[in-house]
């Protein structure tokens, strides 16, 4: 697939204008850091104290971070596949975080038993490149981290995302990476990304910093996040959201280059919010978010580094509320150049998570992958002289031309219904969530992946009750 520049929603004016803003905050208004280590190196990099730990960022320190930040990102998964990510190329697509598992009627806590069975499911879906980890009920939440690691990396061959809890987990994670790539380096082979976001407004919490000081050294992807609530964290119009979410994520890049230079940095401001001033509800789906994902897509690219989303949903269960939502965010994520866009099975502003949800967002991340490739044009594509040949003969079915190309211009699915009524009659008169639900059951029937060998499942089971029983 060709990689396009995609400006999204804002000119480059606007974008530069800003820029300027967020970096007159960070200069005059400070970002809150206490993390003694990150705090003296940002003094000894030229921030000026305030009070009650605000730290003034000046222009040039930012300005020499973004230079150390490399302006692509490689991603491997299980499978031995790496994809650079930088502006300008397809979006890929990832799960999210939840707290809860929905399959049929029933909400239950999600368990480590209910990540496995979603992480098979996860495992079947071509247009899904990451697992994303979660809160695993039934483990104390100081190994919720390692636990879920171990689950997504034995069940997926895809990359690994974990969402770490303490800053001891990396160190437990760290170790079980070294036996998923047996003896390859993790610089070179980058398995698994992390990430963490500010607190808004404009507050660093220590745990966060650890988990960037911890991570440190070894070249693993960090996402930095901005997640402003619009109206309730941040300013209500969007783009004083965008001011503010973009101060507090490049904040975040210069403590990650001052931790360690070159590290790769996603510059997410796509986890936005805005606030429902009629049910006094934080938002994820509406469709402002949407903007806010594409606007901030177009600033990380202002900044030439890769950016992030989600394609969320306030629905609870799968119906149509959650498709338009979905549908709609992603689309213009998509479209607006994201690189990375979470949410492949949540619902519920992402507190949940459902597989034959998964199902149907694999196929809506077909079509957006669909409509990011655009209109090849060509000489042979423009088919002058086919069209010159047929003249008013309704026969370019039979045409080499058409076999020749009808595989890369037409996207076929497995999943919607484009058949006539009496064939889908026949076959159960079926909606796609039920058709969704068969494709929940047959994956997960199927034979399970077997990618790891004993020896480093074994391993695996040894590091997670070793770092358990230090725990309680």
């Amino acid at each position: 697939m060709r990689e396009r520049r995609i400006e999204g929603f804002l000119s480059k004016k606007e974008i530069q204008t800003i820029h300027e803003a967020s970096i007159e905050i960070l200069a005059e208004v400070g970002v809150k850091v206490s993390h003694p280590i990150v705090r003296q190196l940002l003094l000894d990099a030229g921030a000026k104290e305030g009070s009650d730990s605000v730290l003034f960022f000046p222009p040039s320190l930012i300005e020499e971070s973004l230079k150390k930040t490399p302006h692509s990102i490689l991603f491997e998964d299980l499978a031995g596949t790496t994809v650079e990510v930088k502006p300008g190329a397809p979006p890929l697509f990832w799960t999210g975080n939840a707290m809860y598992y929905l399959r049929g009627p029933e909400r239950r806590e999600l368990t480590r038993e209910l990540y496995v069975e979603f992480c098979q499911v996860a495992n079947h879906l071509p247009h899904l490149h990451a697992i994303v980890g979660t809160s695993i009920s039934d483990y104390p939440p100081s190994a919720r981290d390692f636990v879920g690691f171990r689950a997504m990396a034995e069940y997926t061959q895809k990359h690994l995302r974990p969402v770490i809890f303490t800053p001891q987990g990396i160190e437990v994670i760290l170790e079980m990476a070294d036996v998923l790539l047996d003896g390859k380096s993790l610089k070179e082979h980058p398995i698994f990304s992390l990430g963490f976001t500010c607190v808004s407004p404009l507050r660093w919490s220590d745990s966060a910093l650890e988990v960037f000081r911890v991570s440190s050294g070894y070249g693993i992807p960090l996402m930095i996040n901005s997640e402003v609530i619009s109206g309730a964290t941040g300013p209500v119009t969007l783009a004083g959201s965008l001011v503010l979410a973009n101060a507090e994520a490049l904040s975040g890049v210069a403590i990650a280059q001052l931790l360690e230079p070159g590290r790769p940095v996603v510059f997410n401001l796509g986890f936005s919010h805005t606030f429902d001033m009629k049910v006094a509800e934080t938002l994820t789906g509406a469709p402002e978010g949407g903007l806010l994902g594409a606007a901030g897509s177009a600033i990380a690219h202002f900044h030439h580094l890769p950016s992030a989303s989600w394609m969320s949903t306030e629905s609870k269960i799968p119906d149509a509320q959650a498709a338009y939502e979905k549908t709609l965010l992603g689309l213009l994520h998509g479209l607006g150049g994201v690189n990375l866009i979470w949410g492949i099975g949540n619902l519920e502003s992402t507190l949940s998570l459902c597989p034959e949800q998964a199902i149907m967002d694999n196929e809506i991340a077909a079509g957006i992958l669909r409509a990011f490739k655009g209109i090849e044009m060509d000489e042979e594509r423009m088919a002058l002289s086919l069209i010159k040949e047929m003249g008013q003969k309704g026969d370019y079915l039979s045409s080499e031309h058409t076999f020749r190309y009808f595989r890369d211009e037409l996207r076929v699915t497995d999943l919607l219904s484009r058949e006539r009524w009496a064939v889908w009659e026949t076959a159960g008169k079926k909606n796609l969530v039920e058709v969704a639900e068969d494709r929940v059951k047959m994956f997960l029937n199927a034979s399970p992946s077997e990618h790891l060998s004993g020896a480093q499942k074994e391993k695996l089971e040894r590091i997670e009750k070793k770092a358990l029983e230090k725990i309680t």
